[in-house]
């Protein structure tokens, strides 16, 4: 053999080992079990699905209802199943935790929630639900083992405010636990998912207790699918400020008031609903403005209206772009009032602040979808979720994957199965990536 063959055969060797030991280096990644994951959410949308119905005709399953309660105890199968030993905290939160190598270290937690509204759709917080549960088992099936221990989290009431996740927080006062939700008290809620309203102090959890939460949801608006994209990385979960606002005016008889001389409420009220779509589209950005609630009085076709109360609620991760769009809103009541001759009141009911996701997690989960080819866009949460009181706690991450029509909180609620899965699998190597990752302390994040 001649020197150039040598040489030759030298550097093919040289490739293939170098080729071995990189494959080596990058093992392929875990995929979760699509057909598993799809067949847990068409299981658990029968509980609480309408006599005689279909996965199709959505779900009833609203804190504390009996469907509730049956599909809690399916939950709870699968977690069993899944070797996470299952127990409700005093909150009526359903937890299990997956050991990782060193149980020294803080949890990642994973979860969303498995109530509905009344006549609700299937996938608003059931794939991030059952999302969970499939990571977990889909780990389990591939021998991965984590550094830290995985907890899996099924929050309680959600769609009652986050009730379940807020206990972490803050316990409920007396007044709060006689509160009704769909016909039935909190205490006595409460009681019946095998919670312990006498002994909520203990659902309590300190901040910083947690290395990470990351939540796998359905968008509930129409952004990725108009965009073409399968995962949405969230910078954060929506700032609101909501209003009470009242319209006084004179009421007196609609067939002998003259038209000059009317101070009519409803008239002045109406032109406050248009001001606040005005405000709400004359900035640039993402914030919205809703009147959601609006009451007449004494409601009577021959009366003109005297009395108009209305809510007035801004949206927008900025909580200075919202208190400029109530600023807003408030000058132009004034000029409406005086306008129409009627007294209009703007009361700064409530203000909730942002809940920002943790930048490093953010790229963590932009890192695991280029793994799987999947195009992302960064997008804020209009709706409120459980991830909101997590982040108080520690570094918050959420998944998005896209909602056909932007169709939330209805029957007609429906995200392609194969997007469920591919957020499942980010949700997956988003776990495996924090897993490994080192997140700042909660006070060096918040100051």
């Amino acid at each position: 053999m001649n020197y150039s063959a040598r040489s030759l055969l030298s550097s093919l060797v040289i490739v293939a080992v170098a080729t071995l030991t990189s494959a080596r280096a990058a093992p392929v990644e875990p995929r979760i079990n699509a057909n598993r994951l799809q067949s847990t959410l068409e299981q658990l949308s029968t509980y609480g699905r309408p006599a005689g119905g279909s996965f199709a005709d959505g779900v009833s399953r609203f804190a504390y209802s009996d469907a509730d309660v049956a599909g809690r105890e399916y939950a709870m199968q699968l977690m069993r199943a899944a070797g996470l030993n299952p127990h409700i905290d005093a909150a009526g939160n359903i937890s299990g935790t997956r050991a990782g190598k060193n149980e020294a270290l803080k949890p990642i937690v994973i979860g969303s929630h498995i109530d509905s509204v009344p006549s609700g759709g299937n996938f608003d917080g059931q794939v991030g639900s059952m999302g969970a549960i499939e990571v977990v088992r889909t780990l389990n099936d591939q021998h991965v083992n984590t550094q830290h221990p995985i907890e899996v989290i099924l929050w309680s009431n959600e769609e009652g405010g986050t009730i379940g996740s807020a206990a972490l927080l803050q316990t409920p006062d007396a007044a709060s636990l006689e509160r009704t939700f769909n016909g039935i008290s909190l205490r006595d809620g409460l009681k019946k998912i095998g919670g312990d309203p006498d002994n909520l102090a203990r659902a309590r959890r300190a901040a910083g207790t947690l290395h990470a939460y990351l939540e796998l949801h359905v968008e509930q608006g129409d952004t990725l699918e108009k965009s073409g994209v399968s995962i949405g990385i969230v910078d954060g979960i929506v700032s609101i400020d909501d209003y009470d606002v009242q319209v006084i005016g004179f009421a007196n008889h609609a067939g002998t008031t003259a038209m000059n001389n009317r101070q009519d409420a409803l008239l002045a009220a109406s032109r406050m609903v248009e001001t606040v779509n005005e405000v709400a589209t004359s900035l640039p950005g993402r914030q919205v403005g809703t009147v959601g609630r609006f009451n007449v009085f004494p409601n009577v076709p021959n009366v003109i209206p005297g009395r108009v109360t209305l809510s007035v609620e801004f949206r927008d991760l900025s909580a200075d772009t919202i208190a400029k769009l109530g600023e807003l809103t408030s000058e132009r009541a004034r000029q409406i009032g005086n306008d129409t001759r009627t007294e209009i009141s703007m009361n700064h009911v409530e203000h909730l602040d942002a809940a920002l996701a943790d930048a490093r997690i953010q790229q963590q989960i932009g890192s695991a979808a280029d793994t799987l080819g999947l195009k992302t866009l960064h997008l804020p949460s209009g709706a409120g979720h459980d991830a909101q009181n997590l982040a108080k706690l520690g570094p918050m991450g959420m998944i998005f994957v896209p909602s056909i029509g932007g169709i939330s909180h209805s029957p007609k609620e429906l995200t392609r199965w194969s997007d469920v899965a591919n957020g499942a699998d980010v949700l997956l190597r988003t776990v495996l990536r924090v897993d490994r990752t080192s997140l700042p302390p909660l006070s060096a994040r918040l100051h």
